[in-house]
């Protein structure tokens, strides 16, 4: 429970660090829009050259054409993926040594590790397609591909802010990450979990407003009024799982911060910071 209550004021820590720097929202926003014109761009011509009705017509069966295709699918979104997240925790670490960031030094923080994130999202690729490969055999497989995809998150956790900070490369920043696995895995697993079930909660109050308005704006026959609802809720989705995706990855840069250096920044409590890690 000790490490549940801790791990909720970091969570509400790093809420303090994105209200103080508003901006940093912007970092996920850039990384949606660019991961959906990515998936937009691979999925027209796989539609157009009847790539994926072919795989339908072979039971399934992917071609080796289609996993390469796939697979670098793959490798430019998690390049997407953790380039913005890799702006974000720069920035965020800026901030948490009492710094005044802005969106540049978030860019270039993440320009100067490109080389090492695009060599994160290959390895990240490669686990992801060999896990998917698992999966599709059967309900022992899905099973297996759970248990290691769910080891490798919690393995790399702090993957990003090792690569921003420690400037190493992809590998040697997994195996750090790691490392610091028996150190941070409680604030880890409880500083998820906590903003998981927040925004869980708040996802699911705001699909019970939705039901009511929309049940009001039905009674009203209007389809202005309709698609006005309809357009409110889907941009209150959005802008949910954003600020949600910047909370973590704030959060993660935080962790990572008292894990290595066991400073207290202006926003968090150094009695919280004293307590939060076992010493190694």
């Amino acid at each position: 429970m000790g490490k549940i209550a801790r791990s909720w004021e970091l969570v509400k820590a790093s809420w303090a660090v994105l209200q103080a720097d508003k901006e940093l929202i912007v970092f996920p926003v850039v990384s949606t829009i660019a991961v959906t014109l990515v998936t937009i761009s691979f999925a027209v011509p796989v539609f157009l050259t009847g790539m994926f009705e072919s795989g339908l017509a072979r039971g399934g069966t992917i071609s080796i054409a289609g996993a390469l295709l796939g697979f670098v699918f793959y490798v430019v979104q998690y390049t997407i993926i953790f380039y913005c997240n890799s702006a974000l925790v720069g920035a965020a670490m800026i901030r948490l040594k009492g710094g005044d960031p802005s969106l540049g030094d978030g860019f270039r923080i993440a320009n100067r590790h490109f080389a090492s994130i695009v060599g994160y999202a290959l390895l990240a690729a490669t686990v992801g397609i060999v896990l998917r490969q698992i999966a599709r055999r059967g309900v022992a497989g899905r099973i297996v591909a759970s248990i290691f995809g769910l080891a490798w998150n919690i393995a790399t956790f702090l993957a990003v802010p090792v690569l921003v900070v420690e400037g190493v490369g992809p590998i040697e920043a997994v195996k750090r990450s790691t490392r610091l696995l028996k150190k941070t895995w409680g604030e880890q697993l409880a500083g998820n979990i906590g903003i998981g079930i927040a925004f869980g909660l708040m996802f699911f109050a705001g699909l019970l407003l939705f039901a009511g308005a929309l049940a009001a704006a039905l009674s009203t026959h209007s389809a202005p009024i309709i698609a006005a609802v309809v357009a409110a809720f889907i941009l209150a989705a959005i802008l949910l799982s954003l600020v949600g995706s910047a909370l973590s990855a704030i959060y993660t840069a935080a962790v990572y911060r008292y894990a290595t250096d066991g400073e207290a920044g202006g926003m968090f409590a150094p009695e919280l910071v004293r307590g939060a890690f076992r010493a190694t």
